[in-house]
């Protein structure tokens, strides 16, 4: 990946090869307010979109029940608004009258019971009892992570039920791995198990990010996924799922450096002091908040 002094350059030469009309897609989960790291992808994603007459989608990834709240969702619309930032798809009426909405995972489980059903007459998909601490161990006892298909437990070839109560689904993608060229660090490659068998159903009934954002890019439309360079690992196993669900094409992918601490974490919606609304009712403007994000990713400062 270019380091954040030459993403800019990165960038400029992507969007230059972009083709007109692309769709991409900004997708928080309301697990928190947005920091500086959304407001910097939010200047690639606006940016890509505005300069190819591209349009982008407002994905709310609310998957996990446990964990979002429906505060953090209105919050991150108002948020996107202050900041300057208009989605093409839904207008923020949409997604602030409380109606179902196909833009907010959690009113559309039917979309990726249907993909598990898709996945499963394929013969790919199997119930697992292994937990994180199942991994731990495994990997306490070796020395090394678990690594390639399947999980510690061999619950594959354990028929296990799927409803009974703290089972995972998990989907076998099979063998090898998936290459595509990245937007902005050239052609790049990942095995499609590198961490096991991906789950797509979590243990408390909740369908996975592996599982939605393959789904919801389909049915969306989307054909350029701009995301941070933390999710790089995560496109060899998507490109494998979107295959086997029918997409014979993939989306184009463009990974961005993070917005990270002063010691070097990258930044997460726990950090308050990087909130975006936090920052701007200090005072600071707009515009001064999307500069602050554009500088620490290698951007020239910009209004969107």
């Amino acid at each position: 990946m270019p380091d954040a002094g030459g993403f800019g350059a990165a960038l400029d030469r992507a969007i230059a090869g972009l083709p007109r009309g692309l769709r991409t897609r900004f997708a928080p989960a309301p697990t928190g307010y947005l920091h500086l790291g959304h407001a910097a992808n939010a200047l690639v994603v606006w940016r890509a979109a505005r300069e190819t007459g591209g349009s982008v989608v407002l994905r709310i990834e609310d998957h996990d029940r446990q964990r979002c709240r429906p505060a953090y969702e209105s919050a991150l619309v108002d948020d996107l608004t202050a900041l300057g930032f208009r989605a093409d798809e839904p207008t923020p009426a949409e997604l602030r009258d409380g109606r179902p909405s196909a833009y907010r995972q959690s009113d559309n489980g039917p979309a990726y019971a249907t993909a598990a059903a898709v996945l499963d007459g394929l013969g790919r998909v199997y119930a697992c009892d292994c937990t994180r601490a199942t991994f731990a161990e495994w990997a306490a006892r070796r020395g090394r992570p678990w690594s390639g298909r399947g999980c510690p437990g061999g619950c594959a070839a354990r028929d296990l039920e799927r409803r009974a109560a703290g089972r995972t689904w998990r989907v076998d993608l099979g063998e090898g791995s998936e290459s595509w060229t990245d937007l902005a660090a050239g052609p790049l490659g990942g095995e499609v198990a590198a961490h096991g068998d991906p789950p797509i159903r979590d243990r408390h009934g909740n369908w996975t990010y592996a599982l939605c954002v393959v789904v919801d890019d389909l049915r969306h439309g989307i054909d350029l996924v701009i995301r941070g360079e933390d999710l790089l690992e995560a496109t060899a196993p998507q490109v494998r799922l979107g295959r086997l669900l029918g997409r014979a094409v993939p989306p184009r992918f463009l990974h961005h450096p993070l917005v990270r601490r002063a010691d070097g974490r990258k930044l997460s919606k726990a950090d308050g002091d990087t909130a975006v609304r936090d920052l701007l009712a200090t005072g600071l403007t707009a515009a001064a908040l999307r500069g602050r994000a554009a500088t620490a990713i290698g951007l020239e400062p910009d209004a969107p």
